[in-house]
């Protein structure tokens, strides 16, 4: 799928069958998914039930954001996990249905992190 995000443009796709899913993507220079220095491995994603909220959290802990999409309207942001070369994300929980409906048709809804009860 290809899609743009404020000022870039990006492609994506997803393993189907169900989860873990493995999402490949690729982005331009400057992108939040600027591959220029090779493919690698980017982030771990998780579904939260207060993207914001967990967002404060994981800078709480010490976890620096990285990308939010949220100023482009699209409720994730990325938080820089260096223990693991790697990033978090976010992503809220309101988007999963779509996802599933695209991705894994008739698959059983994902667990999030209910941030009422984290921290």
């Amino acid at each position: 799928m290809a899609d743009k995000l404020g000022e870039w443009d990006y492609r994506i796709v997803f393993s189907t069958g169900g989860p873990p899913f493995i999402e490949l993507i690729e982005g331009g220079t400057g992108s939040p998914w600027n591959a220029a220095g090779g493919a690698r491995f980017d982030h771990i994603g998780f579904w939260s039930s207060d993207v914001r909220k967990g967002s404060r959290r994981l800078e709480e802990e010490g976890l620096p954001v990285d990308f939010s999409g949220c100023p482009h309207g699209r409720p994730f942001v990325y938080h820089r996990m260096d223990s693991i070369g790697a990033r978090i994300e976010l992503v809220d929980t309101g988007r999963q249905a779509a996802f599933l409906d695209a991705w894994h048709p008739g698959g059983e809804p994902m667990p999030d992190v209910d941030e009422t009860f984290a921290g």
